[in-house]
């Protein structure tokens, strides 16, 4: 028979489907599995409107790998295909049988077809030299081949009557013919892979494990005969069964009282390599907007490299079954990154090759909703299970942190419920927002907190020691986001988050007020010196004050302005360090003996008031956490006045 030409599209159209389209070579398992699923949908759904009598439970699809003749070979027995409509389907490229279908059909209930585009069919040729299609459409005593070598076009004839075509009364026989290795000029191309009964399963496992029907291939392997069992020698013979490879029926599929805590954990432990249960899980069916199926595990602890920029965030998206994208970037916010999951919907716009998605409203409506039942999920792990959640918290509270910032405040409202703290009343234990107000003093107008290297080095700082005296409640922030975080919250419950470390934190009453201004106006020339001092060679402070926030320590240093200290120290140990500096205000304390030995030095050694000023200086810096920037002539000056 001569030669056709195929109708629609040229010889380059072609080659780059085959070359272009796909990213993995192994895809072209996944697409014709896919079409024989349909294949068989497609008469599942006519024998139940015309009463044919068939069940699903007798389609099947079949495998098989001949080495030697270099051929795989996939069959179904489906609906079918006679003369004209393989002329119609694999003559015309971008032809969609399964989309026509589709769009005839007012009610398709319990039947899912998957193909849209009709170009999944040529992705056969990314491996094969040469395709051969062998069909019998149902009811029909007649078989037709069609073949092709690729775009040089196609035959279709009559097929003579065989053994092969009256074991299968309808359906369809894919075989390819698959390329040789390459190693030439253009790079190395291996092709075996695809000849290898181990790497078929596994493609399947990867791509087709929920298609609904049966995929079968015989399977090759070792086992122990009996008769040599005890022996000292036992020996092995190899023996061939044909194996189901895929599950057919997803997890997520099955109804919630089918299942148990112990499916979900296994499930997860399987799918995403995680030796340890998942914190908690998430398993919900939505219909309306979006029709989707979720099944989504907050992990117990964060991977090795969750917190490096190698960490892909992602859930896996299912369409009918069949996945389409390993990790899916865009079904997850930042701030809930390290969820694992997957998602199966059949209502996405998928491109033509399957593998990407096209942007629209409905990935946006299933992001969203899914964001909605992730923070729905950990707020009720926070209300009925504290322990759980704190554990959670601890590897993953640094991202849902890092959501509030990096939203510019945007993701406030959602997510600042599900922050918890370190606090002066609960070192051991950790707050949420609400629970801190709930218990702030009736007088009380701000939030607030200090930020350290650890909750130890915090609690004894000076500036928390007046708080706590008076009986206000310090949240103490530990991680170096904690900070920024809180800034652009701004505020909780109408109440602003004030830093204790901040040079505008004042908590005494009005005749306190009055006479720290009187000291500071009486000391002025003490201040100017010191801050002149210390300003020399390069301003190192705003200013230098007396405080009354002081206790039992000297003094503190604290800053006006938006940047404070412990921020200078985070943003200066990033690789950008643009050197942002805060405004550091040095505070004495006029309760404590070291005011007087200043009044004293003022009135008779102003050289050696200028070291004082230093030395404390250097002394604030240090209780801060923050290096001193001359560590030796530090200690040299301390030595000074020691001897």
């Amino acid at each position: 028979m001569a030669k056709k030409q195929f109708k629609a599209e040229s010889k380059r159209l072609l080659e780059l489907m085959i070359n272009s389209i796909y990213t993995h070579k192994e895809i072209f398992l996944r697409e014709l599995i896919s079409n024989a699923s349909d294949a068989m949908d497609k008469l599942y759904y006519k024998s139940m409107t015309e009463n044919l009598g068939l069940v699903r439970g007798g389609f099947e699809i079949n495998i098989a790998v001949d080495k030697d003749s270099r051929t795989l070979t996939i069959t179904d027995n489906g609906i079918g295909m006679g003369k004209d409509e393989l002329e119609k389907n694999l003559g015309v490229i971008a032809k969609s049988g399964s989309l026509d279908f589709k769009a005839t059909q007012e009610s398709m209930e319990d039947v899912s077809v998957i193909g849209q585009f009709g170009v999944g069919f040529y992705s056969a040729f990314m491996v094969a030299d040469k395709v051969m299609v062998k069909s019998r459409a149902w009811g029909s005593d007649e078989t037709f081949v069609w073949t092709s070598e690729g775009a040089d076009g196609y035959t279709i004839e009559s097929c003579e009557p065989c053994e092969s075509c009256e074991e299968i009364p309808h359906g369809t026989e894919i075989t390819l013919f698959i390329k040789a290795n390459t190693d030439d000029n253009s790079g190395e191309e291996r092709f075996d892979e695809f000849l290898e009964q181990y790497r078929i399963k596994n493609i399947v496992a990867k791509y087709s494990d929920y298609i609904r029907y049966p995929i079968k291939m015989e399977m090759k392997s070792s086992r122990l005969k009996e008769e040599t069992a005890d022996s000292d020698n036992p020996e092995y013979e190899d023996t061939v069964e044909v194996k189901t490879l895929n599950s057919m029926v997803p997890i997520w599929k099955k109804n919630k009282s089918e299942l148990k805590d112990e499916d979900y954990h296994t499930f997860y432990k399987d799918k995403f390599m995680d030796f340890t249960p998942p914190q908690s899980f998430i398993h919900e069916k939505t219909e309306g907007n979006a029709t989707y199926s979720a099944l989504m595990f907050i992990p117990a602890k964060a991977p090795f490299d969750y917190y490096t920029k190698e960490y892909e965030k992602g859930l896996q998206l299912y369409s009918s079954g069949v996945m389409i994208m390993e990790k899916c970037g865009d079904l997850l916010p930042d701030h809930f990154s390290f969820v694992k999951g997957l998602v199966d919907s059949e209502d996405l716009s998928l491109n033509i090759s399957r593998e990407m998605l096209q942007h629209d409203r409905q990935l946006k409506i299933i992001a969203k909703s899914i964001d909605k039942s992730i923070r729905s999920e950990l707020k009720k792990l926070l209300t009925n299970n504290r322990e759980k959640y704190i554990e959670f918290f601890k590897s993953f509270g640094a991202q849902i942190k890092f959501g509030i910032y990096n939203g510019f405040g945007t993701n406030s409202d959602a997510l600042k419920d599900l922050l918890v703290f370190h606090s002066s009343d609960s070192q051991d234990d950790l707050v949420t927002l609400a629970e801190y107000t709930s218990r702030m003093k009736e007088e009380q107008e701000a939030i607030y907190y200090a930020a350290g290297d650890s909750v130890q080095r915090i609690d004894s700082l000076p500036q928390v020691e007046t708080l706590k005296d008076k009986g206000y409640e310090v949240l103490y922030l530990i991680e170096n986001v904690d900070e920024f975080c809180l800034q652009m919250l701004t505020q909780y419950n109408d109440k602003p988050f004030k830093s204790v470390q901040s040079a505008d934190v004042d908590i005494s009453d009005e005749s306190e007020k009055d006479e720290i201004r009187q000291i500071n106006e009486d000391s002025k020339d003490l201040l100017t010196i010191m801050k002149e001092a210390l300003n020399k060679n390069g301003e190192k402070v705003s200013d230098v004050r007396i405080s009354k926030r002081l206790k039992s320590h000297p003094v503190c240093l604290t800053s006006s302005g938006i940047l404070t200290t412990q921020m200078e120290k985070v943003l200066a140990a990033m690789p950008d360090n643009n050197k942002a500096k805060a405004d550091k205000v040095l505070e004495i304390n006029s309760s404590h003996a070291i005011f007087d030995k200043l009044q004293f030095l003022h009135d008779n050694d102003k050289e050696k008031l200028a070291v004082y000023a230093e030395i404390l200086y250097n002394q604030a810096l240090l209780i801060e956490g923050i290096s001193v920037e001359n560590p030796a002539e530090f200690v040299s000056k301390m030595c000074g006045l020691m001897v």
